[in-house]
């Protein structure tokens, strides 16, 4: 069997909590391999809105098994939060969720740390969500990191007390002012919570799924355009998000990948600061941006908004391989009397450029478009690919001619019901 990987082909909130859920029961096991709280997976169903932050967008399904994977950064403080908030629902199984021993664990001066960073940056802030994801995977990578497998460790404290100190000294030389006591009783608690659950060797209990020929659906976050090292850098996430990951977030080998579904929306939205050539600063931005609700999930910051752009989705599909794209929030469009595709760009020397160069945010771009008539029809209510107007058709059967991957769902609504698969 193989693992099948669905990510975001933007900057972001693309959708992907939704079609997981939708996907979900084709698949045996769910299971999230990169990101943290940053992330805000929305799913709706039964008239009722559910945002998740780190537990896979499976767990709604009572019978398939969640699996946070290594290559997440785990709050336990959040994590106990949502936990407590899906108990609510008779839906949430506890046992039906595992959680990696190597998965880096957040502890309150990492947020603490975030704050102070974003602070000191100025004009140039990056546009963090200040949930402590970069300064976990900064001790990740410098080996100084505390991991889920180490709360059950009889040396937890002392290995906790180590790194609080080497944060306290950071945060000393740059004179911020901070109370970690109440975060602290707050961070025990959580972890004292998280013991509750089944921490194992994720990468031994996925490949023994495997070779029981069990089905398994890779979740990732954020979007390919916030790659560490593909993405819109330093405006990006701190870890990787293209289907590479799913190997070393997972412990699957490369060849162990089977499809890659890319999600993407009908536009294009960003959260935080960098570079976006097709964003809209006029009424039509403000429109889509009203339309589609486009609020962080996590964060409630307004997204910034603008027609989609073809050389990075197709920059974004070559680096992540995907092999099927879905189409979100198409309904979003209804009532434009124009929609717009960014074809090229421009570049300050007059050069058209057909791809993203290095300098992204430095090289005043000029977005080149394509004109597309809009349509009127509300889309809500649709059951059928045979229902959609013409125009949009017509849209979506140019994106699969310039980008040579076809488009196999298209959602037109928040709700999973609204959902058309061809």
């Amino acid at each position: 069997m193989a693992v099948d990987v669905l990510l975001g082909l933007q900057w972001g909130d693309e959708g992907k909590g939704k079609i997981v859920d939708v996907l979900t029961p084709k698949y045996d096991v769910i299971a999230r391999f990169q990101g943290g709280p940053n992330a805000g997976h929305t799913l709706k169903f039964e008239d009722t809105k559910h945002v998740l932050h780190q537990i896979p967008s499976g767990i709604f399904h009572k019978d398939k098994l969640n699996v946070i994977g290594n290559g997440v950064v785990l709050d336990p403080i959040t994590f106990k939060k949502e936990i407590e908030a899906l108990r609510v629902l008779s839906a949430f199984n506890m046992e039906s969720l595992v959680v990696s021993k190597k998965a880096q664990l957040i502890i309150p001066t990492h947020r603490l740390l975030d704050v102070a960073y974003e602070e000191s940056k100025g004009a140039r802030k990056i546009g963090s969500t200040l949930k402590g994801i970069g300064p976990t995977y900064e001790d990740k990578i410098s080996r100084n990191g505390l991991r889920a497998g180490d709360i059950l460790s009889p040396e937890f404290d002392e290995k906790y007390n180590k790194l609080k100190k080497r944060h306290t000294d950071i945060l000393d030389t740059y004179g911020f002012a901070y109370d970690l006591e109440p975060l602290e009783k707050e961070f025990y608690e959580a972890v004292n919570f998280l013991k509750q659950f089944s921490l194992v060797d994720s990468e031994y209990l996925l490949n023994n799924k495997l070779a029981e020929g069990k089905t398994i659906l890779a979740e990732g976050a954020q979007g390919s355009l916030l790659d560490i090292d593909f993405g819109s850098y330093p405006f990006v996430t701190s870890s990787n998000t293209t289907t590479a990951a799913a190997c070393t977030g997972l412990g699957i080998a490369p060849n162990k990948i089977g499809e890659v579904f890319g999600i993407f929306k009908a536009y294009c939205t960003r959260v935080g600061s960098g570079p976006f050539p097709t964003e809209l600063f006029d009424e039509t931005g403000e429109l889509m941006r009203k339309n589609g609700a486009e609020f962080g999930a996590t964060t409630g910051r307004p997204r910034r908004c603008g027609w989609l752009d073809l050389p990075a989705l197709k920059y974004a599909i070559m680096v992540c391989g995907a092999t099927k794209l879905y189409m979100m929030k198409a309904d979003v469009l209804s009532g434009f009397e124009e929609i717009k595709v960014c074809i090229h760009y421009k570049n300050a020397e007059g050069e058209l450029l057909s791809s993203i160069p290095y300098d992204l945010g430095e090289n005043g771009l000029t977005p080149i478009y394509q004109s597309f008539a809009g349509w009127e029809d509300d889309l809500t209510e649709m059951t059928s690919f045979d229902q959609l107007p013409g125009q949009l058709t017509s849209y979506i059967d140019f994106i699969e001619s310039e980008v040579g991957v076809p488009i196999e769902i298209v959602s037109i609504g928040p709700d999973r019901k609204q959902t058309l698969i061809k």
